[in-house]
């Protein structure tokens, strides 16, 4: 459940398009990505049952191109918690951006969820490894994605079709803060009880040392299909998030 930590910045670099030649950034470009977060919220929804998560990752891109791959994994606690197992998940991506217009850029690519051992498909449910393809655009501070899952959607039975469309902004407020904007519907196919939409309303800042990141996230779930199956708590409620981070 692809990085939140990482979401805004990712989001402005889309939305600005294409690395300009005056930049004169290397043809091929590694980074190192490591983050603590309060909460690790996917698509409004806790991963970590309200707990905080440690996370990190690499990431690829041949700027010439725009062909980009990476990976990313962070500490998770509800496969466990519906009954399965494992305790930490993988994302594997790639795929490519770049500009259809000045200040129009799009970025095309595939995702996949691995969450290995996870056991889910033992206790009634489908194995929670999920497949997405995604197509983005970005015209100024402002996007529009929509990922579309070719497999079950972690773990959900009958699920395969299912959707996300997020439409976002990452505004900057100048002295090197950045607004952050969004607001998703999650489509369950099969499941009405189980789609929702959700929200994000943050700033964040890159401090140099670190880039810190507060964002207040909510969403319309039901209460009911996302209590904790371990205490009970709604896994969708509003809250304050905070999450420190380093790219290297």
């Amino acid at each position: 459940m692809k990085k939140l930590i990482l979401a805004s910045a990712i989001a402005a670099a889309l939305a600005g398009g294409l690395v300009h030649a005056e930049d004169k950034k290397p043809d091929n470009e590694v980074t190192f990505n490591v983050a603590g977060v309060s909460d690790y919220r996917f698509r409004g929804i806790s991963q970590t049952r309200l707990k905080p998560a440690l996370q990190g990752g690499v990431d690829y891109v041949n700027n010439p191109s725009g062909f980009y791959a990476g990976a990313w994994a962070s500490t998770i606690k509800w496969t466990k918690d519906a009954g399965g197992s494992g305790d930490v998940e993988v994302d594997l991506y790639g795929g490519k951006r770049g500009e259809l217009a000045k200040d129009l850029a799009y970025d095309l690519g595939v995702l996949a969820y691995v969450y290995a051992g996870n056991d889910l498909d033992k206790v009634g449910l489908k194995n929670a490894n999920t497949f997405e393809l995604y197509g983005q655009l970005g015209y100024g501070p402002a996007y529009i994605k929509y990922s579309h899952a070719v497999t079950n959607l972690f773990g959900a039975v009958d699920s395969k079709n299912s959707g996300y469309l997020d439409i976002g902004a990452n505004i900057d407020l100048t002295n090197g803060w950045t607004g952050n904007l969004h607001v998703g519907h999650q489509n369950v196919r099969h499941a009405s009880v189980s789609s929702y939409t959700d929200w994000k309303l943050g700033v964040t800042k890159d401090f140099g040392v670190l880039t810190g990141a507060l964002a207040v996230v909510g969403s319309n779930a039901d209460k009911k299909a996302y209590a904790s199956p371990v205490n009970g708590k709604f896994t969708g409620k509003t809250a304050l998030l905070l999450t420190l981070s380093k790219t290297f």
